[in-house]
């Protein structure tokens, strides 16, 4: 296992009294050095005052530290709310005497609640005090809201014998869709590599993972992913061969985060692998996978353990894109259900019941009807999903 440190990188986090239960609830992620940077934000059009202030701190390509906090969002607060994000990034600047601009500012909580800056400015020199070239697995506990477990992960990679590492840690359980599934990301990584590379194997990485997952079909207004490359390895991110390498390892992490965020889901009891091939263009099946993957009938069939096939297929019907119903196979992991539109039995089904009551499997639907593909992330739906949602204020 790779460890959770990064060259030049140090993070910690520590109560700060925004959370009513009195967890940890501040995080700081800090480079010795000025990083690269690049993200990708919420596509919501409601967007926290966090979020609109890094949309244009990235665009110098620069950072040296990320403040977080957990308990309240900083959204719809208006002029106060950006106040209080661009006062979060000035404590941190002067405690670390770093520019300001260096500094962005991520939050998750409760929306339209009045940020409690007060908290945060008293807080961040203990919270720098507390900085640690360990202390990931800090960061990841003091950044979580309705998660059950703190979510991280790391790859390692080199360049001519040179290693390099790419370390994040991440939040998400709830408000979780393909618009950037509310979740968090930071992502700090020892290699050099050029912003425009780095914004591009992002944005890459986050297609294929975050942007593939669903939980619940709802989008936040603070899904944030951040990544910062400091160089600190030695290692430079130069050569075709380097680059595609620092991209599979990039890949290979953020999915790998996105899964633990589906399995943490808010209620969630199964996992499913949800995969539409045979179509006729790549958009085409992405378009029925996310109709499926979404859909609360489905969901629920899931969580009932019930081998319902019928609900999948229409689902499918509704996405908008051609398909011809009597080409339809489905398939419940290797249980063939449904053949050229037409249910396989009353054995079939029994088979598909077993899949079913498994925690983690797939389902694949073929349209064969080209070669066109797409895969999504997605679970079930369960009482207490219901009971997390009505009781997130109290």
């Amino acid at each position: 296992m790779v460890p959770l440190t990064c060259k030049g990188f140090t993070a910690c986090g520590m109560a700060a009294g925004i959370k009513k239960n009195g967890n940890r609830d501040l995080g700081l992620l800090v480079s010795d050095r000025t990083a690269r940077v690049a993200a990708v934000f919420t596509k919501n059009l409601v967007q926290a005052a966090p979020v609109q202030l890094d949309r244009e701190r990235i665009k110098s390509g620069a950072a040296r530290a990320v403040i977080v906090n957990a308990g309240n969002a900083n959204c719809a607060n208006g002029r106060q709310g950006r106040v209080a994000a661009r006062a979060m990034s000035a404590a941190v600047a002067r405690a670390l005497s770093v520019p300001e601009d260096h500094v962005l500012v991520a939050s998750t909580g409760v929306i339209g609640a009045p940020f409690p800056i007060e908290k945060v400015e008293s807080a961040v020199p203990d919270l720098v005090e507390k900085l640690d070239p360990g202390g990931i697995p800090d960061l990841a506990r003091a950044i979580m809201t309705t998660d059950t477990r703190p979510k991280t992960g790391a790859r390692q990679g080199a360049v001519d014998g040179v290693a390099y590492r790419i370390v994040a840690v991440a939040k998400g359980a709830g408000m979780i869709r393909p618009d950037m599934a509310t979740m968090l990301c930071f992502i700090c990584t020892d290699a050099d590599i050029p912003v425009s590379d780095l914004q591009t194997a992002l944005k890459r990485s986050v297609d294929l993972s975050f942007n593939r997952i669903t939980i619940d079909g709802d989008s936040s207004t603070n899904d944030t992913v951040i990544t910062m490359a400091n160089g600190a390895s030695g290692a430079v991110i130069e050569a075709d061969a380097d680059k595609v390498t620092f991209q599979r390892l990039l890949d290979d992490l953020c999915m790998d985060l996105a899964r633990q965020m589906v399995k943490d889901g808010e209620g969630v009891t199964k996992v499913v692998d949800l995969t539409v091939r045979g179509a006729r263009s790549d958009p085409d099946a992405r378009a029925i996978a996310d109709t499926i993957a979404h859909s609360p009938l489905v969901k629920t069939a899931f969580f009932g353990e019930d081998a319902n096939w019928g609900r999948i297929i229409a689902a499918a019907g509704r996405a908008g894109v051609f398909l011809d119903p009597e080409r339809l196979d489905l398939y419940f992991d290797e249980v063939l259900m449904v053949k050229n539109g037409t249910g396989c039995g009353q054995d079939a089904e029994e088979k598909a019941t077993g899949v079913l009551r498994k925690p983690e499997f797939s389902v694949v639907l073929d349209l064969n009807l080209g070669e066109g593909t797409a895969t999504m992330l997605t679970c079930d739906f369960s009482l207490d999903y219901v009971k997390i949602n009505a009781d997130y204020r109290s």
